[in-house]
């Protein structure tokens, strides 16, 4: 069933075991675990089913740190969530992400990627993926892997049919929660705004915020000041340890054959390190991403190496004896450390149309990102050389530890953090379940969760993640 808004629902008799707060790949995924185990459930969606300046608006916020897309345009406010204008890029995150790395301060899940591979063939129907190809080493440090580019699932429109013939999940849109009511043991409602108005309290068994790895710490943030800590009663971690992928072009390499390796159907290559070889360097994960350049490009770069790289440049002289032509880009993506300091809060002056505080975003880069870029690519070219695949130049930026250009992708609006998993409350916001620590009837759900962020894109994690938590619930409940 969905409803155009709460008045709708209300005058539908339909009574929730549990709340689930935010329609994108995690709610509706929970939602259809618990409505196919028989369990009534309710989907509260702040926006409608498109998309509406007046209901992006309310995502509006303030970044403090290093430049950052603006915060309404990188999530969207309305049914399925931020999975409209996700691009498909699909990779499960290693099993080495969710182990702790010495070298990185607050590193580590209390679950591990075989707690989630029971449920990759449900994620993979989800989401549309043939399944994963096993990764190639290259050489000890470097692995070819593959990320999938799925036909980029909009959530609201692949289950909407699902959805609205479902006698057991509720689907409500235009109802913002601006507060979850918690008496320190348990969330006792959920407060409503609908139809521009105070649309009273809804009431549920359980309660699981799926509004995103920003506005889950904000809501979590409002109804823990409004409740006196009722909501989150360890709230030490809450907000913080918020995490990004910085993505940026980093440097350019020219090719013995660009065929040497297996393209997929954008005719794009990804490597990515081997835990030994990270461990070796104390750095971070990251991806490279090889995109060909044109013909035209490779003379100007054969040009530039020769100057600043001139080892590279006698063997590029040599193989243009063998009609060498090829050359590409390197875009680098990768995984950023989980630093307290890196945190959302709530405005003191800014409030959204409902009369809620704006979320600022305090967020930097560190200098292990840094290490982490030109020491990810010191390892690639290392790799290629000695494999005599080709040479690599690392962009002058890299080099000499300048800022981060301006004028590039900046990162990959990936939200995650905020209300981590750690068995440690001081630590963390959930438990391995996902379940809000002290508190009997709140879980969280998305990207939010995230103790670390490994370097691929979180969507296949996030999908699998709420499998295993609407799994967890449905037996919950149903015992």
């Amino acid at each position: 069933m969905i409803f155009e808004n709460v008045t709708a629902f209300r005058n539908a008799g339909f009574k929730p075991k549990v709340c689930i707060v935010g329609s994108g790949p995690a709610g509706i995924t929970i939602a259809r675990k618990l409505g196919s185990a028989g369990i009534p459930v309710v989907v509260l969606e702040a926006g409608g089913g498109d998309w509406s300046e007046e209901s992006q608006d309310f995502y509006r916020g303030t970044t403090i740190g290093d430049p950052y897309f603006d915060l309404d345009i990188t999530r969207l406010r309305y049914l399925g969530g931020s999975s409209n204008h996700w691009a498909g890029w699909c990779r499960v995150m290693d099993a080495h992400d969710f182990a702790a790395k010495p070298w990185v301060p607050d590193t580590g899940w209390p679950i591990g990627r075989g707690d989630i591979d029971p449920y990759l063939d449900e994620v993979h129907d989800i989401l549309d993926l043939v399944q994963f190809r096993p990764d190639v080493p290259i050489s000890d440090d470097i692995r070819w892997v593959q990320l999938i580019k799925s036909p980029a699932v909009r959530f609201g429109e692949k289950f909407h049919d699902e959805l609205e013939k479902s006698s057991n999940i509720a689907v409500v849109l235009n109802t913002y929660v601006t507060e979850l009511v918690g008496d320190g043991t348990k969330i006792t409602g959920a407060r409503l705004w609908s139809e521009n108005q105070d649309a009273g309290t809804i009431e549920a068994e359980y309660y699981v915020p799926c509004t995103g790895g920003l506005e889950n710490s904000r809501l979590l943030l409002w109804s823990n000041q409004q409740s006196n800590g009722g909501v989150v009663p360890n709230a030490a971690a809450l907000g913080r340890y918020w995490m990004e992928h910085p993505q940026f072009e980093g440097g350019n390499a020219i090719l013995a054959d660009y065929d040497e390796f297996e393209t997929d159907d954008s005719k794009e290559v990804f490597f990515s390190p081997s835990p030994e070889a990270m461990a070796r360097r104390q750095i971070m994960n990251f991806g490279v991403r090889l995109i060909e350049m044109p013909y035209g490009g490779v003379k100007q770069l054969i040009a530039n190496l020769a100057c600043t790289a001139p080892d590279a440049a006698e063997w590029v002289a040599e193989k243009l004896g063998q009609n060498l032509r090829c050359a590409a880009q390197l875009y680098v993506g990768w995984e950023q450390a989980p630093v307290a300091s890196n945190h959302i809060q709530l405005s003191t002056t800014e409030k959204d149309h409902a009369g809620i505080p704006r979320l600022e975003l305090h967020w930097k880069k560190s200098e292990l990102e840094h290490r982490t870029l030109l020491e990810g690519l010191r390892l690639f070219g290392e790799t290629f050389a000695a494999k005599n695949l080709g040479r690599v130049r690392i962009a002058d930026w890299v080099l000499n530890g300048d800022d981060y250009p301006t004028d590039q992708e900046l990162a990959g609006h990936h939200h995650m953090g905020g209300t981590r998993m750690n068995d440690d409350p001081l630590k963390g916001v959930v438990d391995r379940n996902c379940k809000v620590h002290g508190m009997a009837n709140l879980y969280v759900g998305g990207s939010s969760v995230f103790a670390t962020s490994g370097q691929c894109n979180p969507t296949t994690t996030i999908t699998a993640l709420a499998c295993r938590l609407g799994d967890h619930l449905s037996h919950k409940i149903v015992a």
